[in-house]
Parts: C-alpha cells; structure tokens; sequence
C-alpha cells in the first residue's frame, strides 16, 4: 500500500475567464523508504501536484490519501497538523527566517507544535535533539550562524533539518538542487538519499534534472499535466 498517493487528480487554474488545465487525471504513489522522483520541464505540473500531496492546495476532482486516510477534505487545522508532525517540506528557495540562527530555524517547527511553556520545560531536549540532527547534516560548525552567513548548500541542508526535525513519514523536495551549484547539488542529493535509506524516510523529489533524478528507487515523467 502507498504511503502517500493521488488517485484520479485533476487541477486547473484562472486567468480572468480562461481555464488552465494543470493536471488531468494523475494517479502517483509513493511506499514506505522509497524514494521517487518526478521529472518534468517548467509548467508540467510538477510543483502542482507535490503541493497537492502536501496539502498545500486543494484538487478539483480527486483524492490524497495519507496512510491509507483520505486527506484533501480536512479542515484547514488538520492539515495543518499533519503537515507539522508527518510531512517534511525542502523548497528551491530555502525560506529559512534571517534574523533566526541557525539552530534556532530547526527549531521553529518545535516551537509552533508546542507551547510555550511546554517548550520551555523541554528545551534541553529540544536543543540535543536539533544540534544532533545538525551534525547529521554536516553543520555542528555552525549553529550560531544565520543564513546570510551560509552557502547555498549549507542554507538548503539547514532548511532539511527544519523539515526532519518533527520526525516526519515523508518529505517532499521541489527543486532542492535548483539554486545550488554543482558540487553543492550532488551534495544535497546524496544526503537525501542516506537519509532514505538509513532512516526508512519516504521521499519525493521533482527535478527538472535527469542527472539528479537518477539517484532516486524510481522516476516518474511529468508531461503536460500527466504522469508516464
């Protein structure tokens, strides 16, 4: 069974009174430790249907279902719930919160779960916790750093430690590599792919990169609003 899956998924966007079709029908899934990637050029839908299985929007027609649960139709709380506690999110463009160090990005996800005082109480825990993760990642050597004092690949391995750190059954990866260099890129992507594997992390990545994509256990096509 699919740990996380669209079936029959359609999406269309408008423009004034003109009808975008975006994805026409799309049945994809994923397992449990497995890793996929879905390949497309800019405009396929891609991007559509990663935020679709992250409950970042809504299909017109169709159904997501996480762990055997129908998840689309939740209520907007929900959704976002499960998106704290089970579905890890790594974007192109990092979104990591400049005024936050480094440690401190990783830790915002804690900080939204629980309150205060339930993170106050916690906070050792907490801190272990992330700078573990953070040595994982390759980045117990800078933890009081802010992204201004990142590279690319440091900025985008801190923001998949933000997305590890609630322990999450999957994380979805749009253009993870998009704003990296090559060495960087190949970096990031091997990383993705040892957590897969060591940690038995669900992953879905969509890359326009033939190359990138190759590392993954299987690679979907994205054509005009369509899985091959």
């Amino acid at each position: 069974m699919f740990l996380l899956a669209a079936e029959n998924v359609t999406k269309s966007y408008y423009k004034k009174n003109l009808q975008i079709p975006v994805l026409k029908g799309v049945n994809f899934g994923v397992c449990e430790g497995e890793f996929v990637s879905i390949v497309g050029q800019s405009g396929s839908g891609k991007s559509t249907l990663l935020h679709l299985l992250g409950t970042l929007d809504k299909p017109d027609n169709g159904i997501i279902r996480f762990d055997g649960n129908r998840i689309d139709n939740l209520l907007a709380k929900r959704r976002d719930t499960l998106r704290n506690r089970s579905i890890g999110f790594v974007f192109q463009f990092y979104h990591l919160l400049p005024e936050l160090t480094v440690l401190e990005n990783v830790l915002s996800p804690l900080m939204i779960r629980h309150s205060v005082l339930g993170y106050w109480f916690s906070r050792k825990h907490y801190h272990a916790k992330t700078q573990h993760l953070l040595e994982q990642v390759g980045l117990q050597h800078r933890l009081k750093h802010k992204p201004s004092e990142l590279s690319g690949g440091e900025m985008q391995r801190t923001a998949i430690a933000r997305a590890l750190v609630m322990e999450p059954k999957i994380l979805l990866a749009d253009e993870p590599t998009g704003n990296l260099d090559a060495v960087s890129a190949q970096e990031v992507i091997a990383l993705l792919r040892h957590l897969c594997t060591q940690n038995r992390l669900s992953v879905v990545m969509v890359t326009h990169d033939s190359n990138i994509a190759a590392v993954a256990d299987r690679s979907v096509k994205m054509i005009d609003g369509q899985i091959f």
